[in-house]
């Protein structure tokens, strides 16, 4: 199969990027949204097969509890799957790993679709974990492959498609997750199952790309097939310019992959660890799979019907993608420092007004209206700001030793962050009622605060430029510690 690389700019690199998304994080989206919608069928379904065992039925906190668990185990294998990833990308390689993860989804797909026929509740439970460790890998590799494989001019605008395959996803998941659609008791297991097919579609055509052209130049010294790469997935030419910044790259950080221990203690990346962890890892913190909980309640305070509120819902899928498709076209324009620090600063006032919003809406008619918009501005300003540049970040913070164990620490912490958020953020809410936004505002403060004063600018910068920058962090501006850092600490 021969993919045409004519014109301006060459197709392989768009094609890529849409293949690696159908089988990436669009996965991981998905299944954020669309357990949502037959969990009362699975329930009935744990019930039944219960009865049927053992001729009893179930109390109806412990079939709460064996649905809380067939939730929450997907980020249990989330988690497994992002300390696994670092290594498995460089043994085998980021296309080979994401072409082998396939088989985990799919596996997980056979076991959702024949569940209810072999009345095993316990086979939808393994299913969800599998899901969990296909998207734990996917969450951390999309975004490695596609940012290694995009020039430094690009690199931005072509990694933030991981942000939009995820919104993509999540949207899907609302959308055939619909009564009209599959969301209905005949067609549950079908609907649990459909992972199966971006599985397939990503298994019959990733065969046809290339290998990431900075993992076959730096991390197996192949410069021949580095070359072939790059004019496969960048067009015809020379590319010396990126060729010789890779080569620069390769002899200041060696061979040597460094492992979690190297990234936590090494005081050459401390900058950037604290950048990853606060800025990436810590993205559950924002608040938007918090402000979604509410925003059923919110949607129905405003007279919206409760039958009717799936489908608004989807308005805020589409305004994620919106979004994120304007993330995209700006990052490469006003960078990434801009985009974050305006965006948090939003993203706190609209908070703020949003917790006043709700504390007063019962002493005023219109206040609930201001409630969803205020839903709506959140949703835009997390995916113009936060949500598309920490997936572009990690790629640029780290050099191609230390970038594994960063998107292993990354992935461990988002699926950390979002267990501990669905499993205490109801607790919080009946605690702290309509204040409890207070945490998820104090954090977009100090993001912001951060992004402003501390984060340098990586855009359009090559990968030692923005070594230079964190070197005067982690040394100071000294020159012989600088030196020090490229020529003995890496």
């Amino acid at each position: 199969m021969a993919i045409p690389t004519t014109g301006v700019l060459p197709l392989n690199l768009p094609l890529l990027t849409l293949v690696l998304g159908i089988g990436g994080t669009f996965q991981y989206g998905l299944h954020i949204s669309l357990i949502n919608s037959p969990s009362k069928y699975v329930q009935k379904f744990i019930n039944a097969t219960w009865e049927q065992r053992y001729g009893t039925v179930l109390h109806p906190d412990t079939i709460i509890l064996l649905w809380s668990t067939i939730v929450s185990v997907y980020s249990i294998g989330g988690l497994l799957g992002s300390l696994i990833v670092g290594y498995l990308a460089f043994t085998f390689g980021r296309k080979n790993t994401q072409l082998y993860n396939n088989l985990i989804a799919i596996l997980g797909a056979m076991l959702m679709c024949t569940s209810r026929a072999a009345q095993s509740f316990e086979m939808i439970i393994l299913g969800r974990f599998l899901y969990g460790l296909n998207a734990g890998v996917s969450l951390n590799l999309h975004t490695m492959y596609i940012g290694e494989c995009a020039p430094q001019s690009k690199r931005g605008m072509v990694t933030v498609s991981v942000s939009l395959a995820i919104a993509i996803g999540k949207l899907m998941g609302f959308v055939i997750g619909l009564r009209e659609i599959m969301g209905t008791e005949e067609l549950w297991p079908f609907l649990l199952a459909c992972s199966a097919i971006p599985a397939v579609i990503q298994l019959m055509t990733l065969p046809f790309f290339p290998e990431s052209p900075r993992y076959l130049l730096i991390d197996k010294g192949d410069k021949d097939g580095c070359l072939k790469a790059m004019q496969q997935l960048w067009g015809p030419g020379e590319h010396s310019l990126e060729m010789e910044s890779m080569k620069t790259e390769k002899e200041a950080v060696g061979e040597q992959v460094k492992g979690l221990k190297d990234l936590l203690v090494d005081r050459a990346v401390r900058w950037q660890m604290i950048t990853l962890l606060l800025i990436c890892g810590a993205v559950q913190l924002i608040g938007i799979n918090a402000v979604y909980f509410y925003a059923y309640d919110i949607f129905q305070n405003a007279g919206i019907p409760a039958s009717e509120t799936p489908y608004v819902s989807l308005g805020i899928g589409i305004m994620e993608i919106f979004t994120t498709v304007l993330c995209g076209f700006f990052i490469d324009r006003l960078g990434r420092k801009t985009l974050l620090w305006v965006n948090y600063v939003i993203l706190a006032l609209t908070l703020t007004l949003l917790t006043a919003t709700l504390t007063l809406q019962s002493g005023y008619s219109w206040l609930p209206y201001a409630s969803c918009m205020l839903i709506f501005i959140f949703t835009l300003s997390y995916g113009l700001g936060p949500g598309g540049v920490t997936c572009v970040l990690p790629t640029e913070l780290f050099v191609q030793s230390y970038r594994p164990a960063a998107y292993a620490i990354t992935g461990a912490l988002i699926w950390l962050g979002l267990f501990v958020i669905g499993l205490a953020f109801p607790f919080v809410e009946e605690a702290l009622g309509t204040f409890c936004f207070i945490f998820f505002l104090a954090y977009c403060i100090s993001a912001a605060v951060f992004s402003f004063w501390i984060l340098p600018e990586t855009k359009d910068r090559s990968m030692m430029e923005i070594l230079e920058s964190f070197t005067k962090l982690n040394y100071g501006a000294k020159k012989d510690q600088q030196d020090k850092l490229v020529c003995t600490r890496l």
